[in-house]
């Protein structure tokens, strides 16, 4: 694939991230991933490549833990990030570590999608 290829590539996965599809974008990704550990490709189109990598997973875990927790809301008072792991890994099969939940919550946070608190390894609603 040549470099102009594998740029418009990547522009239509941040495309594909700011109509918050981050599922399709990650598919891109990987696919190009592949591409680039057998090409040799610019330094910045990489770092391009893996800052959105990480960029559309964080965002991907924020969209599914948001569904979660809006719905989790409704009925509780608050949940322990270990619960919300176990729910999360049950309802949207995504596997990650109590702090990696945490800190994507946190992230909700700042991005005021939420305006709930963390209490120690609490989520209050």
């Amino acid at each position: 694939m040549e470099s102009q290829d594998f740029l418009k590539q990547l522009s239509r996965v941040q495309e594909l991230m700011q109509n918050e599809k981050y599922k399709e974008a990650i598919s891109i990704i990987e696919k190009l991933k592949q591409i680039e550990s057998q090409g040799d490709f610019d330094y910045n189109l990489t770092h391009k490549l893996y800052q959105l990598d990480s960029n559309a997973h964080s965002l991907f875990n924020q969209q599914k833990i948001l569904e979660l927790i809006t719905n989790l809301s409704i009925s509780n008072n608050s949940i322990s990030f270990q619960e919300l792991n176990q729910l999360l890994k049950e309802r949207s099969e995504i596997i990650l570590s109590d702090d990696i939940i945490q800190r994507e919550v946190e992230l909700l946070i700042l991005r005021n999608l939420i305006s709930y608190k963390v209490e120690g390894n609490k989520l209050v609603f």
